[in-house]
């Protein structure tokens, strides 16, 4: 296809046609100039495509195939890998199915825990988020399959989603908002961006043109298609001058009459028009391109790479006297509706149509495991019998495994939570048990935090997430020890809702959400207040146990301009093995603006044998150091001490070393009469003046002045010093007032 000459060669009208689908799925086709249609379809956790024929909102009737573990899981892997090979899977399928584009990953930050599609979303930390995407998109995009990020940006919630505007301060959106997308387009280089329902700061995402054009294609480079979330599209002609290309879904006649009229009327610029269509006729090619219909996908196969993802995700939070694994000859009963069915996806847009997805009841078939429902989902159901029938085959047995967790009622697209409970005749379940029973299991199927209650009651805990259509083979194998897990918390469990720093402001009021907690989201805000928590972020056991040693630093000293290595040891003590999710934070020690007490800033998956060794090396650069700083509209690192903590999880910090960092840029500062003193440290005009009054003042020593001797106080005097404005120095007498002028000019200019 020669784009320019097809683009030449198009009327007015035809252009406008490619700017929205045919249809629900599918770009619009010009046969007369070869332009072919192409499919559109969900993910991300597994192909939904429509069938021929099916109804025309695209909701239900797509095709059966396989369910892998949702975002919410795939981030507890902590394992690039696991991301690659999902997304050449994925892709291999979309070639198989002849889908040129699916819709993801979904890389929103985890505001709230009550959000009700967390599941699709990776982590409260955007670092994480972006790296797994990276992973996600390059693997899928070799297979010549287009990835689509979204929902950019700022689309934390289910209330009000298509209508809401979230109000959020500049230096939030770039350090927790914006960067997950930012490395998928500069890292991934993403095909598409799908542009969010939501306004950020009173414009909507779909016409918002700092968002579409100013940050993503004029500052990170991009140079793929924008589309818009199905139905996203307030103003069609004000979203194309603001860089939103493709309207989904397509089918209205009037979305072609305004650009013609636009055009026509000069609202709309057809060069404008013209690099629109040649965004979108640049995907097109790549995917005809890059087609390979001769694909074959082996089902049964990738059902069994769906249990391998699901083992690597699966956290094990809880671990009391090493109860697990379980001995394959035990007395064991599983108990709970989800042994026999387990909830192993979200509902709604990602909804896949798994035709014999695999439970932990039927994956034990062969061991000496018997089953109770305890509790049903169906209206008949008698509880009271069921939870009676459990309580029963739970006495009589050595240990009972409780399946318990959130039902599609209790998170879904389009509601958020109203609580982190489980389902009352869960907890009832519980209790009832445990009073019965102290060997008790607890397999955890949800796609987001839940309240534990009956924590303390419980021997062990493992969280399974929503992992996929092979999750019940999984789940056994993890139980049973022929699998070890290694999954650790992507996002922070809090004790209860009223703990999250959004909870007064979410869902918002009338549509309006305010991140009054600004920068301070998930692990960021409890290690600021030094908040217990269930269990914090990055965490999560192992039957191994693990060493860390040798932390090394390659140098104690750089500039901002230089990268850091970081080096160190991890061991596996154990006798089993297993894999261990390092993770790497990085603590300003004392900083002239707000930051957390930590920041992820790397990890790595490692697999180790007993006894076996290996060295982790992490590369550091400014952005591992900075914060977004608005008085010169980018990333900048103040000069100081940070320091490198390796641990296991935020609240497990197994080394630390202090490296110096020196800034190479200068804040610019307009010094007035009123000042701070402490503000001269911030320049090198300023520190000048500094060593000169240090000087004069030395000289002085002894004369009276009762203010700035502090009466002995060192500290007082220091402290006021720091925070007397710079006019105060010609009221105490220190210098002329001509002087204090011509200090500011020389300052200021």
């Amino acid at each position: 296809m020669n784009l320019e000459k097809i683009l030449s060669q198009m009327t007015l009208e035809e252009k406008a046609g490619m700017c929205s689908g045919a249809d629900f799925w599918h770009t619009r086709a010009y046969e007369g100039l070869e332009i072919p249609s192409v499919m559109m379809c969900d993910g991300p956790h597994g192909l939904r495509k429509q069938k021929d024929g099916s109804d025309p909102f695209g909701l239900s009737d797509s095709i059966e195939t396989i369910s892998y573990p949702t975002a919410s899981a795939l981030a507890a892997s902590f394992d690039r890998d696991v991301l690659c090979r999902l997304g050449e899977v994925l892709g291999d399928e979309c070639q198989a199915e002849n889908v040129a584009m699916l819709l993801g990953p979904g890389v929103n930050i985890k505001r709230s825990p009550l959000c009700g599609r967390n599941f699709e979303y990776f982590s409260e930390d955007p670092y994480l988020a972006g790296e797994l995407a990276v992973s996600y998109i390059e693997s899928l995009q070799s297979r010549g399959v287009a990835a689509c990020v979204k929902h950019y940006a700022a689309n934390n919630q289910e209330t009000l989603r298509m209508s809401g505007d979230s109000v959020v301060d500049e230096r939030s959106l770039r350090e927790i908002y914006l960067p997950a997308f930012e490395a998928a387009v500069k890292t991934g280089k993403t095909s598409s961006i799908m542009c969010a329902y939501n306004a950020i700061n009173g414009t909507f995402c779909s016409e918002n043109k700092a968002l579409l054009t100013d940050i993503l294609r004029s500052e990170w480079g991009f140079d793929g298609f924008v589309v818009s979330d199905w139905g996203a599209v307030k103003d069609r002609i004000q979203g194309l001058l603001a860089g939103l290309d493709l309207e989904m879904p397509g089918g209205n006649p009037n979305a072609v009459t305004k650009i013609v009229d636009a055009v026509q009327n000069g609202e709309l610029d057809e060069g404008v028009l013209d690099n629109v269509v040649r965004n979108i006729l640049k995907f097109v090619k790549n995917h005809v391109e890059q087609r390979r219909p001769d694909t074959i996908i082996d089902r049964k196969k990738n059902q069994v790479l769906s249990a391998e993802f699901a083992k690597e995700c699966a956290v094990l939070l809880k671990n009391d006297n090493n109860l697990l694994p379980l001995n394959k000859s035990a007395n064991v009963v599983f108990i709970g509706e989800f042994a026999d069915k387990p909830r192993y996806q979200g509902a709604g847009s990602s909804f896949i149509n798994v035709v014999n997805p695999v439970g932990a009841l039927e994956a034990a078939k062969g061991l000496a495991v018997r089953y109770a429902m305890g509790y049903g989902s169906k209206a008949g159901d008698d509880g009271a019998t069921l939870l009676a029938e459990a309580v029963q085959a739970a006495e009589k047995s050595e240990i009972a495994v409780i399946f318990a967790g959130l039902t599609d009622a209790c998170e879904t697209e389009g509601l958020d939570r109203k609580t982190l409970a489980i389902p009352g005749e869960q907890n009832r379940l519980i209790e009832a048990v445990t009073a019965v029973q102290s060997n008790t299991v607890v397999v955890l199927h949800a796609g987001s935090p839940v309240e534990m209650p009956w924590i303390d009651k419980v021997s062990a805990v493992l969280c399974v997430h929503l992992g996929g259509a092979n999750i019940g083979t999984a789940t056994v194998e993890l139980l049973f020890g022929d699998a070890n897990p290694s999954g650790k918390l992507a996002e922070t469990w809090p004790l209860k809702p009223e703990d999250n720093p959004s909870y007064l402001n979410f869902p918002g009021t009338d549509g309006i959400v305010e991140y009054h907690e600004g920068i301070y989201v998930g692990y960021r805000y409890y290690d600021k207040k030094s908040m217990d928590v269930l269990f914090p972020f990055g965490h999560g056991l192992s039957y191994s146990t693990f060493q860390y040693n040798g932390l090394k630093l390659c140098q104690d000293k750089i500039s901002d301009t230089e990268a850091l290595t970081v080096t160190f040891k991890v061991k596996n003590t154990g006798n089993m093995a297993g894999k261990e999710a390092v993770q790497l934070y990085v603590r300003d020690v004392e900083s002239s603006v707000g930051r957390p007490v930590r920041e992820l800033k790397g990890f790595a998956k490692l697999y180790l044998e007993p006894e076996e060794e290996k060295d982790v090396s992490f590369r550091l650069d400014k952005r591992s150091f900075a914060y977004w700083e608005k008085a010169i509209s980018d990333w900048h690192v103040e000069s100081g001490e940070f320091v490198i903590e390796i641990g296991a999880s935020s609240r497990d910090i197994r080394l630390t070393k202090a490296v110096t960092v020196e800034s190479s840029v200068e804040l610019p500062i307009v010094f007035s009469r009123n000042t701070p003193m402490e503000k001269l440290q911030k320049t090198a005009k300023g520190q000048m003046i500094m060593q000169q009054m240090a000087a004069q003042a030395k000289e002085r020593s002894g004369a009276d002045g009762s203010l700035l001797s502090g009466g002995g106080n060192v500290a007082m005097m220091q402290a006021i010093m720091r925070e007397m404005p710079l006019g105060a120095m010609v009221n105490y007498g220190m210098m002329e007032e001509t002087q204090l002028m011509d200090m500011l000019a020389m300052l200021n200019s």
